[in-house]
C-alpha cells in the first residue's frame, strides 16, 4: 500500500486526476526553487520527483510526470531555469527530463513493493532511483542528441567532459534531496501509525 492510498482511501478517477494535477503542481513549483549550494545551486525538482513516486505508487507517480512534462511541452513555466516548451526537451537536459518519468515509476514501484516506509530503506531506494536518473540524463548529451539531429556545443561531447558539467556539481545535492525525502516520506508513514495507534 502507497502512502497516498493510506492517507486518502479512495481510488476514484477524480481522486486519481486531482492527485496528478497537485502533484504536477508540486513538483512545477519545487522546480522555481533555488538553494545556494556547493558547487552550483540547487533545484528541489527531483526532491519533488522523489517525494511523489514515493507517496503515489509507479503508475500515478509516472502519471504525474507524464502530465508534468506536458505541461511543460505546451509552454507552461514548470521546468526549471525558466525552460519553456518543446524546445527544453531537445536542450541540454532533454534527457533528465525525460527520465523524471522513469525515475517516479521506480521510486513508486518501491514503494508499491513495500520498500518505502521505514527511513533507511527509502534513503536507499531514493539515492539509487537518484543515481539511475543520470542513464537517460548523460546518455542525451553523450551522444543520442546527436544522433537525434541536434545541433549544439553540448551535444556529443567527450565522456569526461558530460560527466564533469552534467554530473560532477549535482552528486552532493542529488543525495541530500534524497535523504529529505526519506525523511519527509518515513516520517508520514511514522505519523500516519501513530494516528492509527
Amino acid at each position: 500500500m502507497t502512502l497516498s492510498k493510506a492517507l486518502i482511501g479512495s481510488n476514484s478517477l477524480v481522486t486519481k486526476g486531482m492527485m496528478v494535477l497537485t502533484g504536477s503542481l508540486f513538483i512545477a513549483l519545487a522546480a522555481q526553487v533555488s538553494v545556494p549550494m556547493f558547487p552550483v545551486p540547487m533545484t528541489l525538482q527531483t526532491l519533488a520527483i522523489l517525494i511523489v513516486g514515493l507517496t503515489f505508487g509507479a503508475r500515478l507517480g509516472a502519471a504525474t510526470l507524464v502530465a508534468y512534462l506536458a505541461e511543460g511541452a505546451m509552454g507552461l513555466p514548470v521546468f526549471a531555469n525558466g525552460g519553456l516548451g518543446l524546445a527544453t526537451f531537445v536542450g541540454p537536459t532533454g534527457g533528465f527530463l525525460i527520465g523524471f518519468v522513469g525515475m517516479a515509476y521506480l521510486a513508486g514501484l518501491a514503494a508499491d513493493r513495500g520498500f518505502a516506509k521505514g527511513f533507511f530503506s527509502t534513503a536507499l531506494v531514493a539515492v539509487a532511483v537518484s543515481a539511475l536518473l543520470y542513464v537517460p540524463g548523460l546518455a542525451w548529451p553523450l551522444g543520442v542528441a546527436s544522433v537525434a539531429g541536434v545541433e549544439a556545443g553540448w551535444a556529443g561531447l567527450p565522456a569526461a567532459k558530460v560527466i564533469a558539467g552534467f554530473a560532477q556539481p549535482f552528486l552532493i545535492g542529488d543525495v541530500v534531496k534524497a535523504v529529505i525525502a526519506a525523511l519527509v516520506v518515513s516520517g508520514a508513514w511514522k505519523a500516519l501509525e501513530l494516528r492509527k495507534g
